[in-house]
C-alpha cells in the first residue's frame, strides 16, 4: 500500500526545489538588469540557496526514517 506520508514528504522536496530554481531564475534576470548589483545578489543567492538545501536535505532525509 501506498504510504501516504512519503508521498507528502516527496511532495514537500519538489516544493523546495521548485522554488530555488525560481529564486535563481529571478537573481539571474536581476543580474542581467543591473550587472553592478550582481556582487550583493550573488551573496543573497548563496545564502537563500544554503537556506533551502538545508531544507531540502532535512525532507529528504525525513522520507526515510519515516514508517
Amino acid at each position: 500500500m501506498l504510504n501516504l506520508k512519503i508521498l507528502a514528504l516527496g511532495i514537500a522536496v519538489l516544493g523546495v526545489s521548485i522554488g530555488e530554481g525560481i529564486m535563481v531564475a529571478n537573481v539571474a534576470k536581476s543580474a542581467a538588469r543591473q550587472p553592478e548589483m550582481f556582487s550583493k545578489l550573488q551573496s543573497l543567492l548563496i545564502l537563500g540557496v544554503a537556506f533551502i538545501e538545508g531544507t531540502f536535505f532535512v525532507l529528504l532525509a525525513s522520507t526515510f526514517f519515516v514508517n
